[in-house]
């Protein structure tokens, strides 16, 4: 078979205009063989012709070896064998030659036109010979035979070839264009396992993401609030020692409530299915996000056990156990939510709360949430925080990922957020949910 395209220069190995060795075998092979016969037959040629032997044979030898460039000149080969016709020489020319024009890819018009050509010229020659053979007084088929006689005969010389090359032809061309079709085939494969790829690099890194907001979420407010706790425990350790007592106990209490929510949170995690799966058996690069779907899978089995709002009363009073002076509003009829607002609503004003603790200590601070018809709207905003002595500053760290999880969250759900501060002094944030995702 041959190729097309660039993949046809690249798969020449043969010499000049031979894609193979074994191609250009054949084609000399066969040029010696139609030399000799036309060689031959150019004896008689040139005794009808009144020409020197030597002259008819190298003729013949010359137009018989034409079959050396069949593959690269087809048009020639067939031209050349329908000239040599009236000569009676070139039967393995013609019918090699006739072979070789219709497997070719040139249009079917030309290679219509060229066989018809050499049908005619045969027809010709067959009935000038048995008209000859007539009138010579030798044996041969009556005269009403002979117009038969020679369309069998330039049937039979030029069909079968063309026919024959044309199949060959069309199967070369299906065979070519399957292995196109395959090629693209495998290339549009390794496409999409790329694509596959990114997709789960994609998920991974949201899943880390992910995890990583939750457990800032669950870690930063319980520790901020242990941090205050423990800060004021100095401060009134000394003077009031039932105080102290009764905020170290809180402090273990709150010590006690972030390990758990961690021990579960890492727990449904190492459980999952995603892991197990993982652990079972490695997982190919195009199966990936399947893993990961497990994973996310896995994760909300922690969203759906998660906080809701029906604990924001208790997340507020933690707040005014530590000694913030917050308020708490609530507009509307209570309903409930997805599992996700809900959630999501909380982290926001604990995220909120939390930063109150770590920037603005001591300031009084407004949480208002309203049930609307179709969203659920949460706002936290303090007042500037007063002036502090050193007792009383508890110096919680900041990693600057409170807001932009928050805003992650509330932007994943398609709602708004927006924070920012207040003309008087203080900072607001607000978010918008959709009562239902």
């Amino acid at each position: 078979m041959t190729t097309t395209g660039d993949d046809r220069t690249t798969a020449m190995t043969g010499p000049w205009w031979w894609e193979r060795w074994r191609g250009a075998a054949l084609d000399v092979g066969l040029a010696l063989l139609s030399a000799a016969e036309c060689g031959a037959e150019g004896v008689a040629f040139a005794r009808d012709a009144g020409l020197p032997v030597p002259v008819g044979v190298g003729f013949g030898v010359l137009a018989g070896a034409a079959l050396l460039i069949r593959r690269r000149w087809p048009i020639a080969v067939v031209l050349i064998s329908i000239a040599i016709t009236p000569a009676q020489m070139g039967v393995l020319l013609t019918v090699v030659g006739l072979y070789t024009l219709a497997a070719s890819e040139l249009p079917r018009r030309i290679i219509g036109a060229l066989a018809g050509m050499s049908m005619a010229g045969t027809l010709v020659v067959a009935l000038v010979r048995a008209n000859q053979d007539m009138t010579e007084g030798s044996p041969s088929i009556g005269s009403e035979f002979i117009p038969f006689f020679a369309v069998t005969a330039a049937i039979g010389v030029t069909a079968p070839p063309v026919l024959l090359g044309l199949y060959v032809g069309a199967r070369r061309r299906l065979v070519e264009g399957m292995r196109e079709r395959a090629d693209s085939l495998e290339r549009e494969l390794q496409l999409l396992a790329e694509r596959a790829e990114e997709r789960a690099e994609w998920a991974r890194n949201e899943e880390r993401t992910r995890i990583a907001r939750e457990m800032h979420d669950v870690v930063a407010h319980r520790v901020s609030l242990m941090v205050v706790h423990a800060a004021a425990l100095q401060a009134v350790a000394r003077k009031d020692p039932e105080k102290a007592v009764k905020n170290a106990a809180l402090v273990g209490d709150m010590g006690r409530q972030a390990l758990t929510e961690l021990r579960e949170m890492l727990g449904v995690l190492r459980t999952g299915d995603g892991t197990k799966a993982r652990a079972e058996k490695p997982v190919e690069p195009p199966l990936a996000a399947v893993a990961f779907a497990a994973a996310a899978a896995a994760s909300r089995a922690v969203d759906e056990d998660g906080p809701c709002l029906a604990e924001l009363e208790e997340l507020v009073g933690q707040s005014r156990t530590a000694g913030m002076a917050v308020a708490l509003s609530v507009e509307g009829e209570a309903r409930d939510c997805s599992a996700e607002v809900e959630q999501t609503a909380y982290r926001v004003v604990q995220e909120a709360l939390t930063n109150v603790h770590k920037h603005a200590a001591g300031a009084k601070t407004h949480v208002r949430l309203a049930y609307r018809s179709a969203e659920i709207a949460m706002q936290v905003e303090n007042e500037p925080p007063p002036e502090a002595d050193a007792s009383s500053d508890a110096r919680l760290p900041s990693g600057g990922n409170g807001l932009v999880g928050m805003r992650e969250r509330v932007m994943g759900l398609g709602g708004v957020f927006v924070s920012g501060p207040t003309d008087g002094g203080g900072f607001r944030v607000s978010a918008v949910l959709p009562a239902a995702v």
